[in-house]
């Protein structure tokens, strides 16, 4: 038989799943993929059991039900500091991993360059692969996670055709400062890219630092393409809401793209989420707090057991260095943890580009006994992993 698509060859089954998949099967608690265990507000879900009767059950508009996109596009107005407007700056895609594919698919021809900072969410280098674009990266250097702005322009003249920007980051919790932005905003602009943004914590950064949409940055609404999704911020990663935001001449080649893949998000969950989007931003303060509490329970924690880690800006995403154990594999490391601790983790080289190898995630989305267990669990780690590590 002929041979499958060559495009899958250059990357592997996703690697933070697949370690969901491992904590399952040794009941470890899992702070490998990045979803809570606690509820969505009761908002949201009561308005569901209203609509599981009255509908709408069919396909809404491709991109987007009109409601929920004028919901979307306040909502988006109020933070990003500019009007959005409903009708033509906005296409509602099935969560944002579509949102980027579809974003890239509108950007990026064959051939064509695209920076990826690393590390970075695996998603984005499968992304160009599909779309047939060649990455390009630029490394973030610990344990601030900074680029240095050298290496940056050294990438741009390389023409690429756009930047992908995770911000807040996954994995590092990294927060980009208005300066940081605003070199990637003249480089775009000298250089003629467009700017891919992935924005999907934007409301989880922690005081004192500030989310600062690249889009808002002078010259930049014009050659940004937001994307983002509802999931992180009510806590619903399984209804797969998301969207992009840009000028209306590259959304209206984003819906074509978006219309062939998908067709469109599910019309129920959209009419649901309406009422939460028209939310009071004291909704998004209660979040912040919430998520500042866990993270402050969850550092002090790994610090009393001098684990070694990063400390988040953003997101919840923590990375800990592993160098002690003397694993040459990372992905053997969480393998090991996830049976013999009893705690699930992603190996940190699934996020570099260069050959990182000491490094591990875990997220804290959880209940705080959730965390309580998991760092429970952790304070036998150097017993148990050291034991098997000579063992072998």
């Amino acid at each position: 038989m002929q041979d499958l698509s060559r495009r899958s060859a250059g990357f592997t089954d996703s690697v933070i799943r697949r370690m969901t998949r491992i904590s399952m099967k040794y009941d470890a608690v899992n702070l490998s993929q990045g979803f809570p265990d606690f509820d969505p507000p009761a908002l949201i879900t009561r308005r569901l059991a209203e609509i599981a009767d009255s509908g709408p059950h069919q396909y809404s508009i491709t991109w987007g039900a009109q409601n929920f996109r004028e919901a979307l596009a306040e909502k988006l107005s109020r933070f990003m500091g500019r009007y959005i407007e409903p009708e033509s700056e906005i296409v509602v895609t099935c969560g944002s991993t579509e949102a980027m594919m579809a974003a890239m698919l509108t950007v990026a021809n064959p051939g064509d360059k695209v920076i990826v900072f690393s590390p970075f969410y695996e998603n984005y280098g499968a992304d160009a692969i599909l779309s047939g674009a060649e990455p390009v990266y630029v490394a973030l250097k610990p344990p601030d996670f900074c680029f240095d702005p050298g290496d940056l322009e050294t990438a741009f003249k390389m023409r690429p055709k756009a930047l992908i920007l995770c911000n807040p980051s996954n994995p590092t919790g990294k927060v980009f400062t208005r300066e940081e932005l605003e070199v990637i905003a003249f480089l775009a602009e000298k250089y003629d890219s467009y700017i891919i943004t992935d924005e999907v914590y934007e409301h989880i950064v922690y005081a004192p630092h500030k989310h600062i949409y690249i889009s808002s940055i002078p010259g930049m609404a014009d050659r940004t393409l937001s994307c983002s999704s509802l999931s992180k911020t009510y806590s619903i990663t399984g209804w797969r809401l998301g969207y992009i935001t840009a000028p209306a001449c590259i959304i209206e080649t984003a819906r074509k793209v978006h219309d062939f893949l998908t067709v469109g998000a599910a019309a129920p969950l959209q009419e649901a989420a309406v009422s939460m989007l028209r939310i009071g931003d004291e909704y998004y303060e209660r979040l912040l707090a919430e998520y500042t509490e866990r993270r402050d329970i969850f550092v002090k924690g790994l610090d009393d057991l001098k684990i070694p880690h990063t400390d988040p800006e953003g997101a919840y995403y923590i990375m800990l260095d592993i160098s002690e154990y003397g694993y040459e594999s990372d992905l053997v490391f969480c393998e090991d943890m996830a049976r013999l601790v009893g705690v699930g983790a992603v190996p940190g080289s699934s996020f570099f580009r260069e050959p990182v190898n000491h490094l591990i995630r875990i997220h804290f989305a959880k209940k705080k006994d959730t965390l309580i267990e998991a760092l429970n669990r952790l304070e036998g780690m150097r017993k148990k992993m050291t034991r098997n590590n000579t063992a072998e």
